[in-house]
């Protein structure tokens, strides 16, 4: 990446491990002031001490997110917009995945709450200063395993019961449909905001911390060798800096999107259907009181 972003400040959320480390990392090495918010204030500062070996051209900043919380996300977004005047990218990179049976505080399932849920509000309290800042752009990670998914707006809650992947991959789906509908939007309205959604592919993060040894060789298996992160990241970098992205599109590796360099993606019908990304959005601001 040999883009230039000093004078840019950037959030990463779930930036001290995986994907969104490496994302840190790249967009600090040339030259973006990055906050890194995570859930774990030690272990954010922990990833600005290995990051900080690289001696890059930007600054690094700890913040403590709970996208878990509500309030929370809430709080972070306030603390941001009193101590910062400008926000150039916000990438929604932070994730859970096939955790054991689990709830935010509002009491919505974890995976379909953090990933989807959380961020929205967090995109949405920011969105002042989004929006007052030139050039500025939302990223927003999803996986390809959106592609199995639906949105079932009575099972949010576990009322029907708990699968993790079907969770997982639902969770995914809204987040590309978010990205998406936050475009038309914005079109709307003439604003000059840019979302885009990225996929990282199949990668060795941690990601997969809730899965058993067996459970990650079957995904080998089927989906073939994992990348590692820095290789993951380089899709969401792309969606980040490139001056060839367009706002609405999704980039994904070369390879059936799992492997390889970043390249647009296909987007499946179902994350493409006007109607549902039209009430999932209108569920997602009464379920988070954040309206745009």
């Amino acid at each position: 990446m040999q883009t230039d972003l000093k004078g840019k400040t950037a959030i990463v959320t779930g930036a001290n491990t995986g994907i969104g480390f490496e994302t840190a990392r790249a967009l600090y090495a040339q030259g973006a002031h990055v906050v890194l918010a995570c859930r774990d204030l030690h272990k954010a500062r922990q990833a600005i001490t290995a990051i900080s070996h690289l001696q890059g051209a930007g600054s690094l900043e700890a913040a403590e997110l709970h996208l878990e919380s509500l309030q929370e996300v809430a709080v972070f977004a306030e603390t941001f917009m009193q101590q910062h005047r400008q926000l150039h990218l916000l990438i929604n990179n932070a994730g859970v995945a096939m955790p054991p049976p689990s709830r935010t505080m509002e009491g919505f399932e974890l995976q379909f709450g953090v990933n989807f849920l959380g961020h929205f509000a967090l995109t949405g309290r920011l969105f002042p200063l989004l929006s007052a800042t030139p050039h500025s752009r939302v990223v927003t990670v999803t996986s390809n395993g959106y592609q199995q998914a639906g949105i079932d707006f009575d099972n949010v809650k576990m009322e029907k019961g708990y699968d993790a992947l079907r969770e997982y991959r639902q969770s995914k789906l809204a987040n590309l449909m978010f990205s998406i509908e936050l475009w038309r939007r914005l079109q709307a309205k003439d604003v000059h905001v840019l979302s885009v959604a990225a996929q990282p592919g199949a990668n060795k993060t941690e990601l997969t911390r809730h899965l058993s040894e067996e459970e990650i060789a079957i995904g080998v298996q089927r989906l073939g060798a994992f990348m590692e992160p820095w290789q993951g990241a380089l899709s969401v970098l792309h969606a980040a800096v490139s001056e060839e992205v367009h706002g609405g599109k999704m980039y994904e590796p070369e390879e059936a999107g799992l492997r390889g360099y970043p390249t647009l993606a296909t987007i499946g019908e179902n994350a493409m259907n006007e109607e549902v990304a039209g009430r999932l959005w209108e569920f997602a601001e009464r379920a988070t009181g954040v309206y745009y």
